[in-house]
């Protein structure tokens, strides 16, 4: 199956430190894809190479087959490639509504407009109130955001990258400082809305490895800005070794 979103050959280095080394990954249609590793491991790197804020040293970042190195975020949105942006450490003041619509608005090009047409603009209102509506937001539309729940406040973040219609989606960390009764819940919720709204395939970076084995098709583990696994759930928790190297410790089960 063609890839939507690759890697080929992807070193980075800043100097003398190497970064990342030769990087090949691809993510399909239809993908749960996880990235783990430990701190150092190179993910924040990869993460910023596949959403055009970084050009590689050397090698390729594909998106649809053509290359995005260096395109840089806004442009990459545009063509269908978003990575949950925290709108509201942002801008804190503004409502549930006017965040969602400050995404909607950027996706229709209307961006030197983004609030004198909120009230009579009908296409925005409908389509603020549907990507609430999918993640549960519906009743806090007039709410600013920073009196949000912790919870909420994610739903809220990735509620503005869903509102730019992309077809790949990267969560970096979605559920960090969210409880561990939440966790659940707002993975469930976030699955569930990319299957509603179009979504083709998720990136997730995480450090649960709860949540990665219980809502990945793959694991991609880094170590050392190298890929040192690329594998199925079931294949990944089945090797001690490789979990004590990922994550330092063996997973309790």
């Amino acid at each position: 199956m063609t890839a939507l979103l690759e890697t080929k050959n992807v070193s980075k280095y800043y100097g003398v430190l190497r970064a990342l080394e030769e990087i090949s990954i691809a993510i399909r249609p239809e993908e749960v894809v996880s990235v783990v590793g430990p701190n150092g491991a190179g993910k924040t790197t990869l993460v910023n190479l596949l959403t055009g804020l970084l050009t590689p040293t050397t090698g390729e970042v594909l998106f649809m087959g053509e290359n995005i190195a260096g395109i840089g975020p806004v442009r990459l949105a545009e063509r269908g490639l978003v990575r949950s942006f925290q709108l509201i450490q942002i801008f804190p003041q503004l409502t549930v509504a006017e965040t969602i619509a400050a995404a909607v608005v950027s996706r229709q090009n209307k961006r030197w407009h983004l609030f004198a047409n909120l009230a009579t603009d009908q296409a925005i209102g409908a389509r603020v109130a549907e990507v609430a509506e999918i993640f549960g937001l519906a009743q806090r539309l007039g709410t600013p955001a920073a009196t949000l729940s912790q919870g909420e406040k994610k739903l809220l973040d990735v509620a503005s990258a869903f509102a730019l219609d992309p077809r790949i989606i990267l969560l970096d960390e979605p559920t960090s400082g969210v409880s561990t009764a939440e966790k659940h819940g707002i993975m469930r919720t976030l699955i569930a809305a990319a299957k509603r709204a179009g979504v083709q395939s998720i990136l997730l970076v995480e450090h649960d490895m709860d949540l990665v084995a219980a809502y990945s098709q793959r694991i991609i583990a880094l170590s050392e800005g190298c890929v040192l696994a690329d594998l199925p759930p079931e294949r990944f928790f089945a090797d001690p070794q490789l979990i004590e190297h990922v994550i330092g410790k063996r997973r309790r089960h």
